[in-house]
């Protein structure tokens, strides 16, 4: 369990603890401005219109730039993924089969 808790506090990065009390907490995207930040709210409401619009499936004309930029929401979703928290679930993994080849090693 020591080890559990050493490997968490080193590996649960994603998700920070908001300071409010209401048990919330916050994940971080990284920007370079706000351009990209709009950039990024205008693809991702593009990509809500097209998906809501099941029968056009098509973003309307009086919308400027009517290209959504797929790679640019992929790129923030990749951000969000949680690969140090995937890491830490291999650490137990491993860590509970080493308990079992022990466990059957002393029988």
């Amino acid at each position: 369990m020591e080890t559990i808790k050493v490997l968490s506090g080193r590996l649960f990065n994603t998700l920070k603890s908001a300071e409010d009390k209401r048990g919330m907490y916050n994940a971080e995207i990284r920007v370079y401005d706000y351009y990209e930040l709009a950039s990024i709210i205008r693809n991702l409401m593009k990509l809500c219109i097209v998906a809501l619009d099941q029968d056009g499936g098509e973003i309307p004309s009086t919308i400027e730039n009517q290209r959504i930029d797929v790679g640019l929401i992929l790129g923030i979703t990749l951000q969000l993924f949680p690969v140090d928290e995937f890491e830490l679930l291999n650490e137990i993994n491993y860590l509970f089969d080493n308990g079992k080849q022990t466990a059957q090693e002393e029988e």
